[in-house]
């Protein structure tokens, strides 16, 4: 797989993505349709071509391109800072993760366990959401770094917002393995913050 500053910033979008999916949620009790689909069949796109084939197409990261551009930009809003927040954990997340390859073997187990349900109901159905998220919980909750996720206790309270916010956290890691195997570094996100939005804004200039 071909490791370009293009595919790092598709990679970095999907972790954008994934986390303003969660901000979504936790905040107003839903969130964008496609861009969940897009985000949890990443899960189970386990042997791409290429980077784009994570994710489908260019439109389906449309939502994580624009969340990178604002978050990543000069004066982003008090939204996508918090996004912006959620994305780094999710980076320092996987960086744990990494140095633990019997639960990223567990998770990958678990991940091909639920790839039924997912072909039976659909990605977004809250059957295969409530699957990921146990997932999630017992394996990455169980860190001592923690992703605390803000929002409105009434929506936070609701069990199908949980479970989709614990899924999107899962798939928000996926994308943030891929771009560690793209190359991508914490460090990129400081000194190469400006590349990154260069290149988000040019393929999003495209696609309008």
């Amino acid at each position: 797989m071909s490791a370009s500053l293009r595919d790092q910033t598709l990679a970095l979008a999907g972790i954008f993505q994934a986390a303003s999916l969660v901000h979504q949620t936790a905040t107003k009790g839903q969130c964008l349709q496609d861009p969940l689909e897009t985000t949890i069949r990443s899960l189970f796109e386990t042997d791409p071509g290429n980077t784009l084939d994570v994710y489908g197409d260019l439109y389906g990261l449309r939502e994580g391109l624009k969340t990178l551009s604002r978050a990543m930009g000069q004066q982003p809003a008090s939204q996508d800072a918090q996004i912006l927040r959620y994305s780094l954990s999710l980076v320092q997340l996987e960086a744990r993760l990494h140095k633990q390859p019997d639960m990223m073997d567990t998770i990958g187990e678990r991940i091909e366990q639920a790839r039924r349900t997912v072909e039976h109901f659909g990605p977004t159905h809250p059957n295969v959401q409530r699957n990921l998220a146990s997932i999630y919980q017992d394996t990455l909750s169980t860190f001592r770094i923690k992703i605390n996720v803000n929002g409105h206790r009434q929506y936070l309270e609701i069990e199908e917002n949980a479970a989709r916010i614990r899924a999107c956290l899962l798939a928000g890691i996926r994308s943030a393995v891929l771009w560690r195997q793209l190359g991508g570094r914490r460090w990129q996100l400081l000194f190469r913050r400006k590349r990154h939005v260069a290149i988000a804004d040019g393929i999003l200039h495209d696609l309008d």
